[in-house]
C-alpha cells in the first residue's frame, strides 16, 4: 500500500482494490472527521489524478459522489470545494455512524451473538479502553 499527499488530503492507496472507492471512502473520512476544513479547497481532478497514477474520470466519478453527498460543492471556473456547511458534515457523519453500526450489528449477530452479550462486549471494551481489564 502506497501513501501520497495530494494538497490537504493523505491517500493510502491498494492497487488490488477498487479506486474510485478508495478514494471515496478516505476524501468522505477526512471531511467528517475534519482534516479538510470547511470551505477548503480540493485537488483538481487533474492535479489528483495525475499523482495518485490514475484515470481522472476514475477521480471525476469520486468527486461526483462527494457532491451528491453535499460534502463538495463545485464553483464554476474555480474548482471543487469542500461544503461550508457544518448541517451537512454532521448529518453525513450521523449517517456514516448509522451504517457502521448496522454492519456491525450484522455481524455480530451472523455469530449467534445476542443483544445482551453484543451490549457486554461493548461495555467491556469500553472499560478496556479506559484501563481496564476488559475482555
Amino acid at each position: 500500500m502506497e501513501e501520497q499527499q495530494v494538497g490537504s488530503l493523505h491517500f493510502q492507496i491498494d492497487f488490488s482494490q477498487p479506486l474510485y472507492e478508495q478514494i471515496l471512502d478516505q476524501a468522505r473520512s477526512a471531511i467528517a472527521k475534519g482534516e479538510i476544513a470547511l470551505g477548503d479547497k480540493m485537488p483538481s481532478v487533474r492535479e489528483l489524478a495525475q499523482e495518485l497514477r490514475m484515470n481522472p474520470n476514475t477521480v471525476m466519478r469520486a468527486y461526483q459522489e462527494l457532491e451528491r453527498d453535499g460534502l463538495t460543492e463545485k464553483r464554476r471556473g474555480q474548482g471543487t470545494y469542500v461544503t461550508s456547511s457544518p448541517e451537512h458534515v454532521a448529518s453525513f457523519r450521523t449517517a456514516l455512524a448509522a451504517r457502521y453500526i448496522d454492519s456491525f450489528m450484522e455481524q455480530m449477530e451472523s455469530l449467534g451473538f445476542a443483544w445482551e452479550d453484543i451490549e457486554k462486549y461493548i461495555h467491556q471494551k469500553k472499560d478496556t479502553s479506559l484501563g481496564g481489564n476488559g475482555l
